[in-house]
Parts: C-alpha cells; sequence; structure tokens
C-alpha cells in the first residue's frame, strides 16, 4: 500500500472519532496509522469479498471504520488501480468489556451503511452469533489456557466451511520483543480503564499447535514492520 493511500485512509477513518473526545481520535488517529495490522488486512485473500464480521475484542470499532473508510475512497475517484479492491462488510458485530471503548464505537460507526451491533460483554460466556469473518486480535492473551481453547472451539461452531477467523497473538518465544509487547498491551488497557491484565501467552508454534487440535489450519501472514513479536494468523475451518 501506498503512503499516500494510507494517509488517507487514516483521516478517513479516524475521522468519525473526534465527535467522541480527544482521546478516542488521537487514539483512532494513532492506532490506524501505526500498527501494520490495518493495511495487511487490505492484501488480496486475507478476506472475503463480502461478509459478517463478528470482532471480538473489538475496543473502539477500528477495524469497521477502516473497512468502511476503504469501500467508500474505492468508490471514488482516488483509489489505485495496482490496489486490490478492499472487502464489503455486509454486517459488524462487536463485543468488547470495556463500555468506554464500546460507547466511542457507537459514537463513531452511527453513520455507517451496514448494520452495526455494538455490546458490552465478557467472551468467555457471550453466545456468538454466526458470522462469516472471526477477528480477535490482541486478544486470546488475556484468557487463560483452558478458556483460550474453549473460546476457540466457540468461535468454531460459529463459521462456517469457507469462514475465517483473524488473530493476532504474540510469539512467547520471542524474547526481549515479546516482553515489549506484554508491557504495551497491560499499559493500554490500563489507560482504557481496566486493570493490569494477568497474561497468558505461548510460542507461535503452541498457538498454532491449539489452533490444529479445535478444528483450523492456520497460515502465518506477514505484517511490515510489525515488531514486537506480533503475528497474524489466518485460520480456516478444517
Amino acid at each position: 500500500m501506498s503512503d499516500g493511500l494510507q494517509d488517507r485512509l487514516v483521516g478517513l477513518a479516524s475521522a468519525p472519532y473526534r465527535p467522541a473526545g480527544p482521546w478516542a481520535w488521537h487514539f483512532a488517529r494513532g492506532k490506524l496509522g501505526g500498527d501494520p495490522l490495518f493495511a495487511a488486512l487490505l492484501r488480496p485473500g486475507l478476506l472475503p469479498p463480502n461478509g459478517r464480521y463478528l470482532d471480538l475484542g473489538c475496543g473502539q470499532g477500528l477495524l469497521a471504520s477502516w473497512l468502511h473508510a476503504a469501500a467508500t475512497l474505492h468508490d471514488g475517484p482516488d483509489w489505485p488501480a495496482e490496489q486490490a479492491a478492499p472487502p464489503q462488510v455486509s454486517a459488524y458485530h462487536g463485543l468488547d468489556m470495556q463500555a468506554t471503548a464500546i460507547g466511542h464505537a457507537r459514537q463513531a460507526l452511527a453513520g455507517c451503511p451496514f448494520p452495526v451491533r455494538l455490546e458490552v460483554g465478557d467472551l468467555r460466556d457471550y453466545v456468538l452469533p454466526e458470522a462469516d469473518v472471526i477477528t480477535l486480535f490482541d486478544v486470546l492473551h488475556y484468557l487463560p489456557a483452558t478458556a483460550q481453547a474453549q473460546l476457540l472451539r466457540r468461535i468454531r461452531s460459529r463459521l462456517p466451511a469457507d469462514g475465517r477467523l483473524l488473530l493476532r497473538v504474540g510469539d512467547g518465544a520471542a524474547g526481549l520483543p515479546h516482553h515489549l509487547s506484554r508491557i504495551v498491551d497491560s499499559l493500554v488497557v490500563r489507560a482504557q480503564g481496566g486493570g493490569w491484565p494477568r497474561l497468558h501467552c505461548r510460542p507461535l508454534a503452541a498457538w498454532q499447535a491449539l489452533l490444529g487440535e479445535v478444528g483450523f489450519h492456520t497460515t502465518p501472514c506477514p505484517m511490515a514492520g510489525a515488531g514486537f513479536a506480533n503475528v497474524l494468523l489466518h485460520a480456516r475451518p478444517v
């Protein structure tokens, strides 16, 4: 993705967060502009051309705003010919434990053309709806090992045969970069009004083994400049 396109996307996707206050807007701009995850999601083939999204641990709903901004730019004259068409969202359902983040998401996503449902809840006991795409970005390591496996089995049961799970995990075998990522994750949770979380991490090979045990085939997806030992995994039901 060119720098020019990314700058336009960041500006368009973060603008709806201005009414939610300076913190919400600055967080959106910083996250969308600095986290390579969002550019990676626009690579061809990673997401389906159209689908229902279930975003677990959605925070401020940045994924929905990002994909909406990409679809908006694609419909205009400024989308580069060499850039693949972005995925379309037919419906978006976000869940997060932080009521403040959900409040910001509700304000920012009110103008989306697709149905948006945002709820405060605990994904450990939440009844998951069916979806074509389920996302777990920087979430799974907040759950104990047994709860990680239980959640992944529930996710597998809610995906169709051609569905997909996109998740980002930390490689617990990556040494110092992994420890830095744990510090950053804890500080973000603290800044959003949560307590100091206890993190339950695994080496990348163990994450992939766990996903295999519950019925997924996984492919690691590179993220340019990702740092912090974070790995994006593309998981398909088997």
